[in-house]
Order: C-alpha cells, then structure tokens, then sequence
C-alpha cells in the first residue's frame, strides 16, 4: 500500500472535490498480503527469534510467526529443574527447534535445548571423528558416573573419571572436565565419555620416565588409594601399583580392609614393573619382618615353647606358638599311650607346652611334640625369665621369679591394711564372737579323718 500527497483545489467556489490520495498497488489480498510477511515454520525445523518474556515455567520467543513461540521450561535446557531466568534474558536471540506448529491451545510449541542438541551432535560427530576431546561442566551425579554438558547430556563412567576409580563423585559437580568420546548412539541419544583415556594420552610420557625410573626390589612410600576384594591399589605419586591380598601380610588375610584403609601411608616393595601394560605389582609385608623368619632365627629343635591349640584334624593338632605361628602336633607325639583321637588329650583353646621336634622354614613347617615335652628340656628364650632354670629348685618344683621389693607398693599395703583395723601381713582377728540369730542351731565342729589304717 502506497500514499500520494495532494494539493486540493475547489472547482469553484460552490463545490469541493478530493483528488485521489491513495491507492491499491498489491495486486494481492490483504490478508494474503499478511501471511506473506509471516515466516514459515513446520515441525522439526530450527528457527531464530528474540526473547520478549519470560515467565517462572515458560519463555516467548518472537521469531516473525503470526503468534510468539512458546518454550516451557522442560525444554530450555539439559540440566534439570532449571528456573527459566538463569538459562536466557529479555531482548536474548537464540535458536528453537519446532515442536508442533499448533498445539491443543494454538500454540506454537518450540524447544531450546532440542535445537541445541541438534547442532550438538553434528560437531559431537566431527570432533569423534577426529579423535578430538570435549570439554563441558559436571552437571550431575547419577548412577555409575557424572553427567557433563557438552551440547547434550555426555555420560562420564565412574571408572573413567580418573586414572584410578574415585569413590566419591560429588567434588566434580560444576567442575569443567575434558574428555574423549568413546561411544556415540544417536538413535538411543548415547554420549559415553572418558576422561581417563584423555587423561593417559597427555600423561603418557610422564608415565613411561616415572616406569623407568621404578625398579623392582625397590621401597616406596605411598596412600592407599582404593581397596578392593583381591588387594589394595597404592598412589606412588605418578602411578597406581596394586598390592596383591597376598602380598599384604604374613598372616591370613581374610580381606584385605582388615590391613589398610583409604588413605593410609606405607611404605612397600616394588616386585614387577610391566611397561607394556602400565601395572605395578607392590608388597607390604616385604618391609616386614618376617615372622617365621624370626621365629627361627630366636629359637632351635629341642626348646620347649607355650602354646595354643587351635585346630583338631584326624592327624594331630595345631598349636599357635607365636604371632601367626603355628605348627602340628602329630597324633604319634600326643602321648606316650596309643591314641585314636587328638580329642583324646587335648582340646581348642588349650594351653601347653610342647616340644621343637623340627623347624623347616623353607616350607613354614613346625613339628612339635606334647609327649617329648613332658619328658623335659630346655624351655625357650622367651620364657626363661619366669620358667627357666633358676625358677626351679634342685628338687625341680617351681619356685617362681625373685621380685625385688618396690617401696610404693609395701607402702600402699601398710595403708590400706591399716585402714583395715589390722596389723601388717596378719589377717583381722574379731573381736567378739559374731551374736546368734534366733532359732540358729551352733554347728558342730568337723571330725578329724581318721586313718583308714
């Protein structure tokens, strides 16, 4: 439509007549004019408009359509439970992708965060292609891993978070995390992601100097970082090594959490570097003494020793001689009579002495013998200072260990038998006789036993 200014002039002075200001020049309809200046939009395409509302569970969007669009706030972003004012602002241009042209109200339906997706995805795709990395926030923890923005919801595995399994995910959330793309599955809206590759990749040379430079038969101090069912995983502060369940004492161990705990500082011994497969195999009990190293370094056939028993079998008996020592008493050294049963002279629990019959270390095995050690002999280091010789007389009975008198103690004995109302090392003397209750019967005093003779 256009507009033509006129000067108007009467035809004279009796009759006025306007000249023609304007007139029709669209060749078309009006209202056909007006869908023509209105774009076109058909569900599945991506558009742009401009922010002209913003409500607490939706946003408008003025993208030229003969309504504005509607974005709920389920569709503005990947991340859940948003509030629509911290994803866009009034007067923002962004990009939509159509949902439905016209829903049960007339709407024109449309979605941020599908648009995002959509242009996502088409670089998600590149960039895999390329064997490149993304780089997005930790946006959520949910099971087995963390959820990171990068376009679209990129799924990061626990076990590929970090070099070694991190127990506790929740430091990452809002963390900018840089990873590899390991899985893509468009049809089922997949992202598998892992840091861990990224992470090996540019740590890779420091992996191999910090490798060459391990030795085994070397000490290392390092934490326990994880502990699992078979052993232990040690931080050496480069690299994980893994401490074998049994490699982590010289007692049985029946888990490995009953030895170290997460944190822990030890020091252990590097037994095997495999450059190949990056692993360390550590021990812990290598920088311990030996116990049956010691036992036999302290002790030789023929002492007798104190112990338990701890286990009957149809063979004999196990007795516990030292700290996670144990050696078998065979049913032939159990007594000098004939025995069918070990539970016919001993029982678990029981405590005795036994004989040093032999002591093979090479196989960890102790003979020892219940029938030798009651014929005597020389009692063992450790117990000499209360059941060596000098604690028997020359008759052979036990005469104990001479104490040295302590002042304090002679002192706190004088006190309190003081307070007692008697004299020293003397038991109290009553006073009177103690009075009847009525009814009391005085009992007899015992007959002497006579002699059966």
């Amino acid at each position: 439509m256009s507009d033509q200014t006129a000067t108007l002039t009467p035809a004279d002075e009796d009759e006025y007549v306007p000249r023609t200001i304007a007139f029709d020049d669209l060749d078309i309809d009006f209202d056909a004019a007006i869908d023509a200046s209105m774009v076109s939009v058909e569900d599945g395409q991506i558009v742009e408009g401009k922010v002209v509302k913003v409500d607490k569970d939706e946003v408008l969007l003025d993208i030229g359509y003969k309504t504005e669009g509607v974005i709920p706030a389920r569709e503005l972003s990947i991340r859940n439970d948003v509030d629509p004012a911290e994803i866009v602002s009034l007067g923002e241009e962004l990009e939509a992708l159509v949902l439905t042209k016209e829903d049960k109200d007339g709407r024109l339906v449309l979605s941020k965060k599908r648009a995002q997706y959509e242009r996502a995805w088409g670089d998600i795709e590149a960039t895999k292609e390329r064997d490149g990395v993304v780089t997005g926030p930790v946006i959520e923890v949910v099971k087995g891993g963390l959820i990171i923005d990068i376009g679209l919801r990129g799924f990061l595995p626990a076990s590929l978070v970090e070099l070694r399994r991190v127990r506790d995910l929740q430091p990452y959330v809002g963390k900018e995390l840089t990873a590899k793309i390991i899985e893509l599955d468009k049809n089922r809206n997949n992202v598998v992601l892992s840091r861990r590759a990224w992470l090996e990749e540019t740590q890779k040379e420091q992996r191999e100097e910090f490798l060459d430079n391990l030795k085994p038969g070397e000490v290392r101090k390092g934490v326990v970082s994880s502990v699992v069912n078979f052993g232990a995983f040690v931080d050496l502060g480069g690299m994980d090594g893994l401490i074998h369940v049994s490699e982590l004492s010289w007692k049985h161990v029946d888990h490995p959490g009953s030895v170290v705990a997460v944190g822990d500082e030890v020091s252990v011994q590097v037994l095997d570097v495999d450059r190949d497969r990056e692993r360390i195999s550590l021990s812990l009990k290598a920088t311990q003494q030996d116990p049956w190293q010691e036992f036999a370094t302290s002790h030789r056939v023929g002492e007798l020793v104190y112990g338990r028993v701890t286990k009957l079998v149809p063979f004999g008996a196990f007795v516990q001689v030292g700290d996670g020592i144990e050696g078998l008493v065979h049913i032939s050294e159990m007594s000098a009579h004939h025995v069918d049963l070990p539970e016919q002279v001993v029982t678990p629990g029981e405590e005795l002495w036994v004989k040093i019959i032999d002591l093979d270390l090479q196989r960890r095995r102790i003979s020892l013998s219940i029938k030798q050690a009651a014929e005597g002999g020389v009692v063992s280091a450790e117990y000499q200072e209360h059941f060596g010789e000098h604690a028997y007389d020359n008759e052979g009975n036990y005469i104990g260990t001479e104490w040295a008198e302590d002042p304090a103690v002679e002192e706190a004995w004088a006190s309190y038998e003081a307070e007692q109302g008697f004299a020293t090392g003397e038991a109290p003397v009553p006073t009177e006789e103690p009075p009847l209750v009525e009814g009391e019967a005085v009992a007899a005093p015992a007959e002497e036993p006579t002699d059966p003779a």
